[in-house]
């Protein structure tokens, strides 16, 4: 069996008319590239698992229960077989030659880990999804009022750039990102102890700190109708999601002041 050049992996969770969307944009979005899709079915009690028993094309795995974000995404990169591989979440629609354009990016760049698209609203609006690494001064500082959290959201989502040319960043969101295989048998698997958030902060920051460079891609777009399932402040999601906040800066030791990437880059 001939080996794909990239394999995308979708987590999709009681979505089923997002899946199918996501889904049907693939095609152009990854002409010519050989691929091979991956759903993860995180324990759905939708009609799910009907829509993929009419797709016999996809690699499809389903859980009885919701595992979380990371031990979800990497049951799907353990059948991946692609020489490159994506994360896409299920709420995206991604345009035409995006995943051609995220690849030919990798290939051009050898010391590139990882990239991350242009992602959009279902508008066209910018959304601001490649950033400066998380302080928990920042987390808390955006909890406040806009007059007051403004100036912060603005350094941390590198407001004043116009998001119009390539640039390495601190991380790109999990909403896209197609890495180099090679980089992610260094750096290893997400971390299965974050559930929910921030597993693609902490990817992006073993990436850097092994030497590979993380990179956003302006010139692929992804439409990304940014689902927001821990709006509720006390959502059980919600908890997980500061849980696993607070067990990434225990584990890569820093609070206040953002890491610095010591580690020499790689010879392009």
């Amino acid at each position: 069996m001939t080996r794909p050049t990239l394999s995308i992996v979708i987590l999709t969770w009681n979505s089923r008319p997002l899946l199918e969307g996501c889904l049907a944009a693939l095609p152009a979005a990854t002409t010519p590239l050989a691929v091979e899709t991956i759903v993860v079915d995180n324990g759905s009690g939708d009609d799910t698992g009907a829509f993929l028993a009419r797709h016999p094309e996809l690699v499809v795995t389903r859980n009885a229960r919701n595992r979380g974000v990371a031990p979800a995404r990497n049951q799907g990169l353990r059948l991946a077989r692609g020489e490159f591989l994506a994360f896409l979440d299920v709420d995206t629609v991604a345009a035409p030659g995006a995943f051609a354009a995220l690849v030919g990016e990798l290939r051009a760049s050898p010391d590139v880990g990882l990239v991350g698209p242009k992602l959009v609203g279902s508008d066209g609006t910018l959304q601001y999804s490649c950033r400066r690494f998380p302080t928990l001064l920042d987390k808390l500082l955006r909890r406040l009022p806009e007059r007051w959290g403004r100036s912060v959201a603005e350094d941390v989502e590198l407001r004043a750039w116009d998001h119009a040319s390539v640039r390495d960043v601190d991380y790109v969101i999990g909403a896209c990102q197609v890495m180099r295989r090679a980089a992610l048998d260094e750096v290893g698997l997400l971390d299965e102890r974050i559930f929910y958030g921030p597993e693609d902060v902490d990817l992006c920051l073993r990436m850097q700190r092994a030497g590979w460079r993380v990179r956003y891609v302006p010139y692929a777009v992804v439409a990304h109708l940014e689902r927001r399932v821990t709006r509720k402040l006390l959502s059980m999601l919600t908890l997980r999601h500061a849980h696993g906040l607070g067990y990434f800066f225990w584990k890569h030791r820093y609070l206040l002041t953002r890491p610095t990437i010591a580690v020499a880059r790689r010879a392009a």
